[in-house]
């Protein structure tokens, strides 16, 4: 299989294999990963833009994912804390009178 006929950054032709990534553009990623507010910004190029290996974009969209239901649950998970701790808060609030 010849992975070089497809220019950088284009799809691969019907038929033809996708570009491997390499070992330094995996170590790049994660180092771009690593660094805050450039992380969500670049996961959201790579999720979203054409030119983007296949894998890449999938790994963006599949850590955006995971980003968002991990939201979810803390927010469920805060909003129940919060709620509780306003009941004992109104609880120890009307034993004191």
């Amino acid at each position: 299989m010849d992975y070089n006929n497809t220019p950088p950054g284009y799809p691969p032709q019907p038929g033809q294999a996708a570009q491997v990534i390499s070992v330094k553009d995996w170590m790049i990623t994660l180092l771009l990963l690593a660094i805050p507010l450039v992380n969500i910004i670049m996961l959201f190029v790579w999720a979203f833009s054409g030119g983007t290996n296949r894998s890449k974009s999938n790994y963006a969209k599949a850590a955006l994912i995971w980003a968002a239901i991990w939201i979810v649950v803390y927010i469920i998970f805060f909003a129940l804390f919060g709620a509780a701790m306003w009941t004992n808060m109104q609880h120890m609030q009307n034993m004191s009178y």
